[in-house]
């Protein structure tokens, strides 16, 4: 139950960082095209400027990135009991 829990709030972690970057391609994208005059093409009810491929792409890789650091991170810290050894970061 742990695991589960530990790898769904990684997925949701993916999800806010797609988002965040899901808006600044938008935010760049639409000042460069303001400032270049091109017309936009929004999609989705007006509610977004980028192709449609790209507002699939980003959510499914922010849950890819999610599974594949939540594993890899579970990995480390449960499994292989990594805990701050490294003293360049964790001075005692």
């Amino acid at each position: 139950m742990k695991k589960v829990v530990y790898i769904v709030l990684w997925i949701l972690l993916g999800l806010i960082l797609s988002t965040i970057v899901h808006a600044l391609i938008e935010i760049i994208y639409l000042r460069l095209a303001e400032k270049n005059d091109v017309v936009v093409s929004w999609t989705l009810n007006q509610s977004c400027s980028l192709p449609l491929w790209l507002i699939i792409l980003l959510p499914a890789l922010g849950v890819v990135f999610g599974v594949v650091l939540g594993l890899a991170s579970w990995q480390k810290l449960y499994v292989e009991k990594v805990r701050g050894n490294n003293p360049k970061f964790f001075s005692r």
